[in-house]
C-alpha cells in the first residue's frame, strides 16, 4: 500500500515515531508526501521538497537471517536505479555512487537515507522528478530534463515494486550477487573520488570496488587500498 499525505515534517520521522510507539508498520507499505517541511539527508542536511518530486519512506523489519542492515543502502540504490533508468534517454545513463546516491552525468538525481529504529530500518528516498535543487558545490538533475516530469503516483508504484524485488533478492541470495550488480551499475573502477565533508581536506583516491561486506575500497596514490565504511563521497 502507498499512503499519500499532503504535507508532513518528514515521512521517515513519521514512520520512526510509529515504530517507537509500538504501532504496527507493515513492511512493503510506503508513506509518501506531497511536501515535507523537515526532510533531511546525510549529516542532518535539509532535503529539497520541490513540488512534483518523490519523497517517501518505507520500513524493513530485520530478521536474524538477513544480511548486514547497512547494505540496505545498496539495495535501495539498485531499486531506484531500476525505477528511473527507463525514464532516462540515451546517451545519458544513471549510475550508482557509494553508498546511496543515484547520478546522471555526475549530477545527483536521488538521495537515500537509512535510519535504524530498534529491529527495523526506515528507508527514506527522494527522487528529483520535476525539479532539481540548486546546491552549492554540487550538480543536480531531475527526470524532467529528459521529457515531461513522471507522474508521482505512477513512479511511487514502480519504485515500491522495484524495492520489494530487490529486498527479496537480498534476503534470498545474500550479498554476492547484490555487490556484483551494484558494481556493474556504478561509475567505473579507477574513477577519481574525494572522501570527506565539504570544507574539509578530503582523502583522495580511485574507486577500487567494494569489499565483501559492501564497504568502499579506495586506491590511494601510493598504491595502497583504504577501506571506507562511512563518509561523504564525491566524484573528483
Amino acid at each position: 500500500m502507498i499512503h499519500t499525505i499532503a504535507t508532513t515534517g518528514s515521512t521517515s520521522a513519521d514512520l520512526a515515531a510509529r515504530i517507537g510507539a509500538h504501532e504496527r508498520v507493515v513492511e512493503g507499505d510506503w508513506l509518501v508526501a506531497n511536501r515535507q517541511s523537515a526532510g533531511k539527508g546525510r549529516q542532518g542536511r535539509a532535503w529539497f521538497d520541490g513540488a512534483g518530486n518523490f519523497m517517501g519512506s518505507t520500513v524493513v523489519h530485520l530478521v536474524p537471517t538477513d544480511p548486514a542492515p547497512g547494505t540496505l543502502a545498496l539495495v535501495a540504490g539498485l531499486a531506484v536505479l531500476e525505477a528511473v533508468s527507463p525514464l532516462i534517454l540515451p546517451p545519458h545513463l544513471a549510475q550508482l555512487k557509494w553508498p546511496n546516491d543515484v547520478l546522471v552525468g555526475g549530477a545527483k538525481l536521488s538521495g537515500i537515507l537509512l535510519e535504524r529504529v530498534g529491529d527495523a530500518v526506515v528507508v527514506g528516498i527522494g527522487v528529483n522528478l520535476a525539479a532539481a535543487p540548486q546546491v552549492e558545490g554540487r550538480a543536480t538533475i531531475a527526470l524532467s530534463a529528459f521529457g515531461p516530469a513522471p507522474d508521482r503516483e505512477t513512479f511511487a508504484a514502480t519504485l515500491a515494486q522495484s524495492f520489494d524485488l530487490e529486498l527479496n533478492r537480498w534476503r534470498s541470495f545474500g550479498l554476492d550477487p547484490l555487490l556484483r550488480r551494484w558494481q556493474a551499475a556504478a561509475h567505473p573502477l579507477g574513477t577519481p573520488l574525494l572522501i570527506g565533508e565539504l570544507g574539509e581536506t578530503p582523502l583522495q583516491g580511485q574507486f577500487a570496488g567494494l569489499t565483501t561486506d559492501g564497504a568502499l575500497q579506495l586506491r590511494l596514490a601510493d598504491g595502497t587500498t583504504r577501506t571506507v565504511h562511512a563518509g561523504e563521497v564525491r566524484l573528483a
